[in-house]
């Protein structure tokens, strides 16, 4: 049971109906992260203005995705785990063996893996990575503007991964398959 309270959306405060009512309108689910996150508006907002930006940029849907499911490995989110197993399966369309791949910062692609080879770098070593890394990621055909997302995506999923392991958050996805060792 979440450790922090998950209202419904319509015990949700006042300021936060109208930002779940549009995650309802976008997924057709108002998912229990976005209700737990929605007892503070100002907390709720913050995150889907910057995840709203993020989905803008550079990076497209499957590498968010793959930062995503590396990040949360990392940070052992169970909750983040399922969502984005789920929304990397049924919104980017990745391949279970992709899904499996990214959960362990590498990827089939080679442009995808040095993306996330430098986001796992990112987590491991909270920002300070080192001329190599940034010289590798850079070779892989990311510019400053790539690499800039490519830190906030990790920010935005730490961010995340850091609430629902605080809440233990109750899932509403289905659980992701444990990695084989």
């Amino acid at each position: 049971m979440s450790r922090i309270a998950i209202p419904s959306v319509d015990a949700s405060p006042a300021a936060s109906k109208p930002l779940l009512d549009a995650v309802l309108k976008q997924l057709g689910v108002v998912p229990n992260l976005m209700k737990m996150v929605g007892n503070s508006p100002a907390a709720l907002e913050g995150y889907l203005s910057l995840n709203g930006a993020m989905a803008k940029g550079v990076l497209d849907l499957q590498l968010r995705e793959r930062i995503a499911l590396a990040t949360a490995e990392l940070n052992g989110c169970d909750y983040c785990l399922a969502a984005h197993s789920y929304l990397g399966t049924n919104l980017a369309k990745l391949s279970d063996a992709e899904i499996a791949a990214a959960r362990g910062a590498t990827s089939a692609d080679a442009r995808a893996a040095a993306a996330l080879r430098f986001a796992q770098r990112v987590v491991a070593e909270r920002g300070h990575v080192d001329r190599d890394d940034l010289a590798a990621v850079r070779a892989a055909g990311f510019d400053d503007a790539a690499v800039v997302e490519i830190v906030l995506n990790v920010a935005l999923n730490v961010l995340t991964n850091y609430i629902n392991n605080v809440a233990q958050t109750d899932l509403d996805f289905p659980a992701a398959a444990r990695l084989a060792a």
